[in-house]
């Protein structure tokens, strides 16, 4: 009787080891998926946002207004989770993706409105049309951080400038009631907030399932999309994240380099980048709803091959949500002192498990067969 139980449970456990095999076309097609509900949950953010911004430029006050903000703080927490679905010529920064006038970074606030000191400066004092096609052409006109439109454009609209050291920008309702071009300055923030809808909506249709779209060419990719997805991962986690976002900041300690400024955000576009790579590799999404979206994973697909990779991937991945979680806010005090400050040494830690991690994310690549993986932006 022994050695029957023992042999009906070295069954079950082989069927269960291989009923857990998964394949590239089911990890492929379950990536979709997840990018698919993770655009869903951030476009359905993003009109909430825009319905407290209509609320609030229709009747100006200061519960009016922190409404709006409450709403791009928390639009903010499902975009800064797609961010791992960058970097590899996808419909949101193709070379005609909207990625740049969506989240480009860092903006030049006097370029679209008035400052400490130049009260009179930018699009809004100006006699510039305020039109869609005219803020698309002034985007990044003569610079990187010639910003008209997108996240940080509203941002900045709802905020303005982060004078102080100890809370976000302190903007009045009454730059849109009584302040000079107030009518102007609400006109640029409906548009803008608009054109962000309409990007994002062009970007989740691509990923719509039973579409001749981007993600229907996507599945067909098999291990040339797999790769892909990697080098999303890598780009993200070292080039853009560790790199451009942290370490930059880091070295001039100057407010102007972090993501989210104006808001006070920065910390938490750190906690939903590393947690949108996370979601990747396990490919698993809590969505708005409570709906978990869960399925087979490229983590699965690399254990089949190297197991002790697969797990240090998914433990650097670990460590690097919990660090980022860390983070006290403002990140602009944070970044602020000698090597040893805490505030560094704990901006410092994030940067090191996302450099673990994408060394790990290589190896995990090459466990597949891919012998080169681009992390860099």
């Amino acid at each position: 009787m022994k050695k029957l139980l023992v042999a009906i449970a070295c069954a079950s456990f082989a069927l269960s080891a291989q009923a857990a095999e998964v394949n590239t076309q089911q990890v492929v097609s379950q990536y979709a998926v997840l990018v698919s509900a993770s655009y869903q949950d951030s476009l359905a953010s993003a009109r909430e946002m825009q319905a407290k911004i209509d609320v609030f430029l229709a009747a100006p006050s200061a519960d009016s207004l922190k409404a709006a903000q409450d709403s791009w703080r928390e639009a903010r927490e499902w975009y800064g989770q797609t961010e791992a679905f960058r970097f590899y010529g996808g419909p949101i920064d193709s070379e005609t993706g909207p990625e740049g006038f969506i989240n480009a970074w860092p903006l030049d606030e006097a370029y679209i409105d008035g400052v400490k000191g130049k009260a009179k400066a930018g699009i809004i004092n100006s006699k510039t049309p305020i039109t869609e096609a005219k803020l698309r052409s002034l985007n990044e006109r003569g610079g990187e951080e010639n910003i008209a439109t997108g996240w940080h454009a509203i941002e900045f609209l709802l905020w303005g400038q982060d004078l102080s050291k100890d809370s976000a920008g302190q903007r009045a309702f009454t730059d849109y009631t009584t302040a000079p071009n107030a009518k102007r300055r609400a006109e640029y923030l409906k548009l803008v907030t608009q054109m962000l809808v309409n990007d994002l909506a062009s970007v989740e249709k691509e990923w719509q399932a039973n579409g001749k779209n981007f993600r229907a060419q996507f599945e067909k990719g098999g291990d040339d999309s797999i790769k892909k997805i990697f080098t999303s991962l890598g780009t993200l986690s070292r080039g853009e994240l560790a790199g451009e976002r942290i370490e930059v900041a880091l070295d001039t300690q100057n407010q102007e380099d972090e993501h989210s400024c104006f808001a006070d955000n920065t910390h938490r576009d750190i906690v939903t980048n590393a947690k949108g790579i996370q979601n990747v590799w396990e490919a698993r999404f809590v969505r708005r709803s409570g709906e978990v979206v869960s399925g087979a994973s490229l983590k699965q697909l690399v254990a089949q091959k190297d197991a002790a990779t697969a797990d240090a991937v998914s433990a650097d991945m670990a460590a690097s949500v919990k660090a980022a979680e860390a983070i006290q806010a403002p990140f602009d005090r944070e970044i602020v002192g000698k090597k040893d400050a805490p505030g560094r040494k704990r901006v410092q830690a994030v940067v090191e498990s996302l450099k673990n991690q994408t060394k790990n994310l290589v190896n995990a690549a090459k466990a597949l067969g891919i012998k080169r993986l681009n992390t860099s932006v």
